[in-house]
């Protein structure tokens, strides 16, 4: 029960309530200022309560009077996710904030991928996040942008993925650095590209694949890892005549060498156009 009495100024009071979204709605019509709202943090919210991912934090929402009759001060992002998500939260409520706090409310970096990483123990921790994020994205929208606000996911994910599949995300990370030196792919998409390709085809020995694209020896005209190595660098930096490539685009065109060398096709000229679909990695060897 709340108490009427409760007035901004005095020492604010947290209470743990159930935030309905029809009480969203309502607190949302008393906000005392409306800052500028970042559609896409109200998407990864409300997605992370679809998903169950929602964890009760000491971030909740302010007031600067009582939850029944209180100016909203904090917290109209994860209200409008309470809204679009349509199920209840529960969620920290401080009644009585001082509206003169409102200015400092929210300016605390938010946890990156890698923070979430930071108690495993392993090395490149950025690049590990990255990776285990842009897995997420190749299964889930491989066909969409993996820069829109859609394409974020919760730390929460990235660890749980992590957990999952610890070692073959250590490897795709290894890999993936020692691939992006000879090839156009950053080390985000050949980590992604080596991870996607040998969890579909878990049988087969990437030895030789890596061997002949690091080394380049005695690979012949049409060896897709030739073509891999030959797809110019500069299809990647700002300002280039070429189609700047995206990442997700790095990541297509090293599924698309990684299928051509499994089925033992030739290819000189490993291209991915605008509207072309994502490849899927091949699940099994063909029989000659």
């Amino acid at each position: 029960m709340t108490p009427a009495n409760v007035t901004a100024g005095e020492d604010p009071i947290p209470r743990l309530v159930l935030i309905t979204p029809e009480l969203a709605d309502e607190l949302l019509s008393r906000a005392a200022v409306n800052r500028r709202l970042d559609l896409g943090q109200v998407d990864y919210l409300a997605e992370a309560i679809r998903r169950s991912e929602w964890q009760l934090t000491h971030q909740g929402i302010a007031l600067d009077g009582p939850l029944a009759s209180g100016a909203l001060l904090d917290g109209q992002h994860r209200l409008h996710a309470i809204i679009k998500a349509n199920a209840a939260v529960r969620i920290f409520a401080f009644e009585g904030l001082s509206a003169s706090a409102f200015p400092v409310l929210d300016t605390g970096k938010r946890r990156s991928g890698a923070d979430a990483l930071s108690s495993t123990g392993e090395k490149y921790l950025p690049l590990l996040s990255s990776t285990i994020r842009h897995v997420i994205l190749f299964r889930e929208m491989p066909d969409s942008s993996w820069s829109s606000p859609r394409a974020r996911v919760t730390n929460d994910r990235i660890l749980s993925e992590y957990n999952a599949h610890a070692e073959r995300f250590r490897t795709a990370v290894s890999k993936g650095r020692i691939i992006s030196r000879q090839v156009f792919a950053s080390q985000t998409a050949a980590a992604v590209g080596y991870f996607v390709t040998t969890e579909a085809l878990p049988t087969m020995q990437a030895d030789k694949w890596v061997e002949g694209i690091t080394s380049g020896a005695n690979l012949e005209i049409g060896d897709p890892r030739l073509a891999l190595r030959k797809v110019p660098r500069d299809s990647q930096k700002r300002g280039s005549s070429r189609r700047r490539l995206g990442l997700r685009d790095q990541v297509a065109i090293y599924v698309k060498a990684w299928n051509a060398w499994i089925e033992n096709r030739k290819t000189d000229n490993l291209r991915m156009k605008k509207t072309e679909k994502m490849p899927m990695p091949a699940r099994r060897i063909p029989e000659i």
